[in-house]
């Protein structure tokens, strides 16, 4: 659910989405879900728990098998050091840690800085916090800021930045410049940084680059990842913090009263699978970028100017040449058109600021490659409309 401009709650554009998808028997290029399993490893060893009694309420922190496979993947990956007691949070996905740090760090009146477009949930969260939501646009074709713009946009108002690398919706991968200047920003305006993480290891021939392993932002910045994207478990819901224990203690103190505690027996199997060995990370991104080379293929074959995302799960498609000039309403026509489901750019954007993005559309491709192939084929339909 959204607010509205009339500031109740309306559903999000996935609900309407995926409800469309389920009525009509369209192929789902929306939501992003994953059709296959992930890695056999993690499914027994969540089997195993639960066959070994791990079925009830986990330490309110989350377990330390888990909380020791966090601090070790940060790492072995990374090369950044937390004490699993005291510097990790497990939390029921990436959104919940994104709900408890947000509402645990802003007060009303505070500015939040985010890109945009950005992940739905973010502007929802902040509503609920009583924060200004401030952006800063992504512009096609390479959706990278402006420097100026961040510059203009962070303040000695802003309590919280907020940085989602690599970006859903449009797939880009902050350079490093970038990254050097948000923190050079933070520091100068004493705020704080939460980065959305992730589709860390879903990077094609990018090597991601947390903030957190920059100079001067360890100790200011909120590393918030799950296992979903990169073990195929997003119905799990095991997503985690890492961030300085002062930070971690105020952000437990709102979570304790969202879910509290979640997903005990997956708690271990998500350990397990942070732990797997590098081919096994290579391999997924390969595997994904493959994917997505076939469906930028067969959306250029259909007419849609294509761009090609460096990371994530989406791949973002422009309908003008089309002769589409709204996403959104073509997105709620495709099922009928074409049997596939979309969503539009414009549900990333703010109702002000939808011009630049009015025609865009995002397509997901972790899906099984029969899939990829069959929408594809569907979507042929539109050249005759």
């Amino acid at each position: 659910m959204l607010l509205g401009g009339n500031g109740q709650l309306r559903p999000s554009i996935f609900a309407e989405m995926s409800a469309l998808a389920v009525s009509t028997g369209a192929i789902n290029l929306g939501q992003g879900f994953p059709e296959e399993d992930g890695p056999a490893e993690v499914l027994e060893a969540a089997q195993k728990a639960i066959r070994d009694g791990v079925n009830q309420y986990p330490p309110g922190r989350g377990m330390p098998v888990l909380l020791e496979a966090i601090a070790e993947h940060q790492r072995r990956f990374y090369g950044l050091t937390f004490n699993p007691g005291t510097e990790v949070l497990v939390t029921a996905g990436a959104t919940e840690a994104l709900t408890a740090t947000i509402l645990a760090l802003t007060s009303e009146g505070d500015e939040v800085v985010t890109f945009e477009p950005f992940y739905d949930s973010y502007a929802a969260i902040i509503a609920l916090s009583n924060a200004k939501h401030v952006t800063v646009p992504l512009r096609a074709p390479l959706f990278q800021p402006d420097h100026d713009d961040l510059r203009n946009a962070i303040t000695n108002q802003t309590r919280l930045i907020i940085v989602n690398d690599p970006h859903n919706p449009t797939g880009s991968v902050l350079d490093r410049e970038t990254l050097e200047l948000i923190v050079e920003l933070a520091n100068l305006h004493q705020c704080l940084i939460v980065t959305d993480e992730v589709y860390e290891h879903l990077t094609f021939g990018f090597r991601h680059i947390p903030i957190a392993t920059l100079e001067g932002a360890r100790e200011r910045t909120i590393s918030i990842s799950s296992g979903g994207k990169t073990f195929n478990t997003t119905g799990w819901k095991i997503g985690w913090i890492t961030a300085p224990a002062e930070l971690i203690g105020a952000i437990l103190a709102v979570k304790q009263f969202l879910t509290y505690v979640s997903g005990a027996p997956f708690q271990p199997a998500i350990a397990v699978g942070l732990g797997l060995p590098d081919a096994y990370f290579k391999h997924a991104a390969g595997v994904l970028q493959g994917k997505r080379d076939l469906l930028a293929a067969g959306l250029s074959r259909v007419g849609f100017e294509v761009t090609h995302p460096q990371g994530g799960y989406f791949i973002l498609a422009d309908a003008a040449p089309l002769g589409f000039a709204s996403a959104a309403e073509l997105c709620r026509k495709l099922p009928e058109l074409a049997g596939v489901v979309a969503v539009p750019v414009t549900a990333f954007v703010r109702e002000g600021n939808r011009s630049a993005y009015a025609s865009l559309v995002r397509f997901a491709y972790c899906k099984k490659m029969e899939s990829i192939e069959a929408a594809s084929a569907k979507l042929l339909a539109l050249r005759k409309t």
